[in-house]
């Protein structure tokens, strides 16, 4: 079926209230000389169109100053676009909900603040879309922006839809940049050194056990590259493993080889419980530092350093920097500050 299509009211030189002119589809097919269910299908980003059909098309939605009922609407009511929210919850545990629901607190109520109306979509949703499918989704939701939690570069579909910069988008955690994307995060190598660092100064180690995040996982390579600055920096031996930000793969490194390293620094603090937990079983002890500032690190039994993101105020600044997109900002990075911690149980309880 063919959408409906009509355009905005422009203002003119003549006359000091608004003028509305309608623009039909028929319009648009007429100017590029195409038919109108090419037209239809150029504007839903079909797949098999030629690139000069498209040049045609959206030469003339331009020359017309043509606009969708989508975005017409949002264009004309009291609310400034309606916007997305991108999480990924498959393999997360009760552990750690606490950041995705951080996440969603503080990326509502910043919207509910700046007037944006939000739906919420997670990525099971979308996983069995192609691209062009996901891009004819969100505009049957008439989404104008997205905020996309946990990318990773396995994400083929929503690099794609990046590229496409047919939305507005905000990545949190994933540094991918054009003029119609930001990257909101924390310099995670900075980080991921500077807790390390602290830890190894603190105790006077001499060797690392390094448990890294998930494969392909962006803050997995920066984080990655923190921790190899430091132990090349300070000469000392260093032993990687993949703990894939899981409590039982890092407790099962534990066992396995920390019996002959002096400190276990893990990539999330989820990691750095399950290895706590192990070295108090083990009943030897090895200093321990975590990243994230999750509350469950004041319950490990004993405690360590870690790295606090203010996730609430992370997503609130992902909401502000889409606004921006939505208003004719180009992309750009945006890299907020942390803090290096020592959770405390006294700290968390109410």
């Amino acid at each position: 079926m063919e959408n409906d299509f009509h355009i905005v009211g422009k203002f003119s030189d003549s006359y000091s209230k608004k003028e509305t002119e309608m623009v039909s589809i028929k319009d648009v097919a007429k100017q590029a000389g195409v038919a109108i269910s090419t037209v239809s299908k150029v504007l839903n980003h079909y797949p098999g169109i030629s690139e000069a059909t498209k040049k045609k098309v959206n030469q003339a939605v331009k020359e017309l100053n043509f606009v969708p009922n989508s975005v017409a609407s949002a264009l004309s009511s009291k609310q400034s676009g309606r916007v997305a929210l991108l999480l990924d919850l498959s393999n997360v545990s009760q552990t750690v909900d606490e950041v995705n629901m951080n996440y969603l607190v503080g990326a509502i109520n910043q919207a509910v603040e700046m007037n944006l109306d939000v739906i919420t979509v997670f990525y099971s949703m979308i996983k069995d879309m192609s691209v062009e499918n996901v891009i004819r989704y969100f505009q049957s939701q008439s989404i104008t922006g997205l905020v996309i939690f946990g990318m990773s570069k396995d994400d083929k579909v929503l690099h794609k839809l990046i590229d496409s910069e047919i939305f507005k988008i905000v990545t949190v955690d994933a540094p991918l940049i054009n003029e119609s994307t930001s990257c909101v995060w924390v310099d995670q190598a900075k980080a991921q050194y500077e807790v390390a660092k602290k830890t190894i100064e603190e105790n006077g180690c001499k060797s690392i056990l390094y448990f890294a995040g998930k494969r392909n996982g962006y803050v997995t390579e920066e984080r990655l590259k923190g921790i190899k600055r430091l132990a090349e920096e300070l000469e000392l031996p260093i032993l990687i493993r993949n703990g894939n930000f899981s409590e039982l793969e890092a407790r099962k490194n534990t066992f396995k080889y920390a019996k002959n390293k002096d400190v276990v620094v893990c990539a999330s603090d989820l990691m750095a419980i399950g290895a706590m937990k192990a070295l108090i079983d083990m009943d030897i002890f090895r200093p321990v530092c975590g990243f994230d500032g999750i509350t469950l690190m004041g319950y490990a039994g004993k405690q360590m350093n870690t790295v606090r993101q203010n996730f609430a105020g992370i997503a609130a600044k992902a909401v502000v920097e889409l606004k921006r997109l939505l208003d004719g900002g180009k992309g750009m990075e945006i890299v907020l500050d942390y803090e290096l911690i020592r959770m405390k149980y006294l700290d968390i309880i109410c």
